[in-house]
């Protein structure tokens, strides 16, 4: 059994981000109040109270800033604006407002590492070399034959360099043409940039998750990046069909002295008691990174990658990946998800032959005993599916662009079915992406008068990790244990608590002597029970026990 250590200290008010569950609203597709088609802040005002109902403890709102859209939101025009399409600063203070009275903390979505074409800041930077904000974007000289500075790709296709005929230089996008990135080698852009953050911190949020937080620093001799050797090579997920994936990107993110600039805006945040963040990890090395940037108390709070929210899903990988980062992140606090707006819905993803609410329970009930903070994504707590789209309904650049290799991320956008009406109670006008019918027949309205629902499973077990101290703080740590199955202990002070899942449609077997001491706790209800000394496993079951006279993990 593989083990791993853990602070067993008191949690501090200000520290009430360790174990929270924070769930992912993506505004566009929650709930709209003015026939836009198109969701709202009122109308994530209006459902604070079943988000509040879920136990919860934050939200997480995608990007509600002025923006022109390329990227729905990823490319900001103006950090201290609501953009009309979602409504005002007013609406805004409204939700938070409502929120704080509900007990839940709001952390919104900063994308700091690049901004639309359309803000001012580019607009002023792209005329010449010379004025005031010349140097806050990253522009470079062509080469001789006037071919891009090096081989940098842009994650949606195509060169990182895009041309800007006034200055006579290229300018860096790692993401569209559309999205400049900034130049955080430039001490006014961070001096900027930190003042954007600070302006939403007096408004009363809680903190930030912070987009590609491992992009913000580039290496100032634009060295090419070195091919990634072929078996190494991405090729599926949400970088199938994309060359993105043949290169090392040794050069173009993840440098070290994005820790400089984390740093700051650490202790910007350390000015606001409570005040947290969670960073976004896109990165060949991306749990290495996770774990440098948490660990010591002094860049992100918490962290999470995209290495659960991968198409692989087997019990080893899920190990193997958990303990690596545990292994190296000493202090620091993960953040886990297993579904959000870039990826296929787990419900699909991971789905391995499996299409029921008990796997849909099983996920769940997975994500919420992981040690550090889980993210929960809207519908996620339904158990949806990713939608199927046809092409003319696509909006995602990335699917639009990789097509049909890839769809794109629209298919885990669709609104959030409230109920089973043809609108799905979501919008009185054509919302802005269809919604399937499999998620009308899995609407909030539906799911709420099921006491066996997806929707009130995953209600029971946030409140059984609230209850339960070593669920929401303790250490974790591995025993062996047949294919499909994951069986961990979790530990905090005198609580011990074995957890195992059988992550497979067959029936398994989970023997080990540790389980002649284990007392079973119902809560969980997904079938496991202990048999002659072993916990007998139902497909996609689950079981949950008190360790008693444990002597720690081994």
């Amino acid at each position: 059994m593989s083990d791993a250590t853990l602070s067993n200290a008191p949690l501090a008010d200000t520290e009430w981000w360790r174990g929270a569950v924070i769930y992912q609203v993506y505004p566009r597709s929650y709930a709209d109040t003015t026939g836009t088609g198109v969701g709202d802040l009122n109308g994530i005002t209006a459902h604070l109270d079943y988000i509040a109902s879920l136990g919860v403890d934050a939200l997480w709102i995608s990007p509600f800033f002025k923006s022109p859209m390329k990227d729905y939101g990823y490319d900001v025009s103006d950090y201290r604006d609501v953009d009309p399409l979602f409504g005002s600063l007013n609406d805004f203070d409204h939700l938070v407002a409502r929120a704080h009275e509900l007990g839940l903390k709001v952390l919104i979505d900063k994308v700091l590492s690049h901004t639309s074409n359309q803000h001012a800041w580019f607009q002023e930077s792209r005329q010449d070399r010379t004025n005031p904000k010349a140097d806050w974007y990253v522009w470079a000289d062509p080469k001789a034959d006037g071919t891009p500075p090096n081989n940098w790709l842009s994650v949606f296709g195509g060169s990182a360099w895009a041309w800007g005929p006034r200055r006579g230089q290229y300018y860096l996008h790692n993401f569209l043409p559309e999205q400049p990135d900034l130049n955080f080698w430039t001490e006014g852009t961070v001096d900027a940039i930190l003042a954007e953050c600070a302006f939403w911190l007096d408004r009363g949020v809680d903190g930030f998750r912070l987009d590609t937080a491992n992009f913000y620093t580039h290496d100032r001799q634009l060295r090419d990046n070195p091919p990634k050797p072929p078996g190494a090579r991405l090729e599926h997920g949400a970088m199938r069909g994309n060359p993105y994936a043949m290169q090392d990107h040794r050069y173009d993110k993840s440098q070290p002295d994005n820790m400089v600039f984390l740093a700051r805006l650490r202790a910007l945040l350390d000015r606001y008691p409570g005040a947290t963040s969670v960073g976004e990890v896109s990165d060949d090395n991306a749990l290495i990174t996770a774990a440098t940037y948490t660990r010591g108390g002094k860049h992100l709070h918490m962290a999470y990658t995209f290495d659960l929210l991968a198409e692989e899903c087997d019990a080893a990988y899920i190990r193997e990946r958990i303990t690596f980062l545990e292994d190296h992140i000493e202090d620091g606090w993960p953040c886990w998800s297993f579904s959000n707006h870039d990826v296929v819905r787990v419900a699909t993803r991971w789905a391995n032959g499996g299409d029921g609410a008990t796997q849909r329970t099983m996920h769940l009930a997975l994500l919420l005993s992981l040690r550090g903070s889980p993210c929960l994504y809207q519908g996620e707590e339904l158990g949806l599916t990713e939608a199927e789209l046809p092409y003319e309904a696509l909006q995602d650049p990335v699917g639009l662009t990789f097509w049909p290799e890839n769809k794109g991320r629209d298919g885990c956008r669709t609104p959030m079915p409230w109920s089973d009406a043809p609108d799905a109670g979501f919008s009185s006008a054509t919302p802005w992406l269809p919604v399937p019918q499999e998620h009308r027949d899995r609407a909030v309205s539906l799911q709420e008068a099921d006491p066996g629902s997806v929707l009130n499973a995953c209600r029971r077990l946030v409140a059984l990790r609230r209850h339960h101290p070593a669920l929401r703080l303790g250490s974790i740590a591995f025993f062996d244990a047949p294919a499909d199955v994951l069986a961990f202990e979790r530990a905090h002070e005198d609580e011990h608590l074995l957890v195992v899942f059988n992550l497979g449609a067959e029936p398994r077997r989970f023997a080990d002597a540790v389980v002649d001491r284990c007392v079973p706790v119902n809560e969980l209800d997904l079938g496991g029970v202990i048999g002659e000394g072993a916990v007998e496993l139902p497909g996609y079951g689950a079981f949950l026990g008190t360790l008693k006279n444990s002597e720690g993990a081994r």
